[in-house]
């Protein structure tokens, strides 16, 4: 089972990409009015996520409206939803799953195999989670840059890239380093946990070799006195 230390490590990290993860999917700075061309005069700054729109305004409060409909999106933000949510449900079920792997957790009792297997499932659940949210993520930001260097998309229409991709990149990457964790320490739990079981199969390969080279022995004194008796 892992250490206290790398237990805390991997749950504190696995806390922090949950909280990653809410907050680039609820955050509506997915899409940024590129201040170029005739934007330059404009006095108000247009945000767009996965849920609202928001308008900053000189002088006027910020005002932000829920999209009526999922289909007036493109379709890089539609698909961007289910992923983002459904690696929300990845990492809190990843966090689960590491808990009950622990050493103090009676989830699966004493039962040190079922445990290690338990942190394997939580790290693959890690890293699953990680290309959900990266796909999108590099989706919409690469639908950005293609659009923002692209003649024939007018100005008013181009973006740049928001806070939330930022966050969901480096989000990405803590969920990535916690599944590498989890994975390399199960794969060294598992190394020893076989490692009884390969000194007692070498011994027992080592007796019977024994019992072998006796056995030989035995059978070529028994020819040998045969013959002297005769």
């Amino acid at each position: 089972i892992i250490t206290s230390g790398q237990t805390v490590l991997a749950l504190v990290l696995g806390f922090i990409g949950l909280v990653g993860t809410i907050a680039a999917t609820a955050l509506p700075t997915w899409k940024v009015t590129a201040f170029i061309g005739a934007n330059l005069i404009v006095m108000e700054e247009l945000w767009e996520g996965l849920w609202m729109n928001c308008i900053d305004q000189a002088d006027i409060k910020m005002q932000c409206k829920v999209y009526d409909s999922l289909l007036i999106l493109p379709a890089e933000l539609q698909a961007a939803r289910g992923l983002m949510c459904f690696s929300i449900v990845l990492v809190v079920i990843s966090l689960f799953v590491t808990g009950c792997g622990t050493q103090k957790s009676e989830c699966c009792g004493d039962n040190v195999k079922s445990k290690n297997i338990t942190l394997a499932l939580g790290g693959s659940l890690y890293l699953l989670s990680c290309l959900t949210t990266l796909i999108p993520v590099s989706w919409v930001g690469n639908t950005i840059i293609r659009n923002f260097y692209n003649p024939a998309v007018p100005d008013s229409q181009k973006h740049e890239l928001g806070s939330a991709l930022f966050i969901g990149w480096a989000t990405s990457g803590i969920l990535l380093i916690t599944g590498i964790i989890l994975l390399v320490r199960y794969s060294k739990r598992r190394s020893k946990e076989e490692e009884p079981y390969n000194i007692a199969y070498a011994m027992a390969q080592r007796d019977l070799k024994k019992q072998d080279s006796v056995y030989t022995a035995r059978t070529a004194s028994s020819v040998h006195n045969h013959h002297e008796y005769v």
